[in-house]
């Protein structure tokens, strides 16, 4: 991964971060309007559900310069999210979820240079997640 990519997604998670609350209830909005059918996976509070969602994303965004320590923390996450039920087709609408909170969150910070390096980002998430599922249903 290019630094410009990891500086431009760190810097603009900073300002994310600020508004940790509204963007993630923004992007469980975002989510549930994508994919009604996800709703019932996430039971109890969603104000908790939120503060781990951006808990995690801070995880992954603050090692991206560092892949040796990110790479295993995806992997469990993606061993532990097939177990919630997660499957591949889920993780598409969680990215487009993901871009959509982060333009409404940015506003005209959101450039196309900012969105190019999210959505990278996210690809590399979701990929290793993914692989560490399948490779988890393999060894089951």
């Amino acid at each position: 991964m290019k630094t410009q990519t990891v500086q431009l997604v760190q810097s603009s998670f900073a300002q994310v971060a600020a508004i940790a609350d509204t963007a993630a209830a923004l992007f469980y909005a975002n989510l549930f309007r994508r994919d009604p059918s996800l709703r019932p996976m996430f039971r109890g509070d969603m104000q908790a559900q939120g503060a781990k969602l951006m808990q995690m994303i801070a995880v992954a965004v603050n090692r991206l310069g560092n892949p040796e320590t990110l790479v295993p923390v995806l992997e469990n996450m993606g061993r532990r999210h097939a177990g919630y039920g997660v499957v591949d087709a889920h993780y598409d609408t969680v990215g487009a979820a993901l871009v959509d909170t982060l333009a409404a969150g940015l506003g005209d910070a959101f450039s196309d240079d900012v969105r190019a390096a999210w959505i990278e980002v996210y690809g590399f998430i979701a990929t290793t997640m993914q692989r560490a599922a399948a490779d988890s249903a393999l060894a089951a």
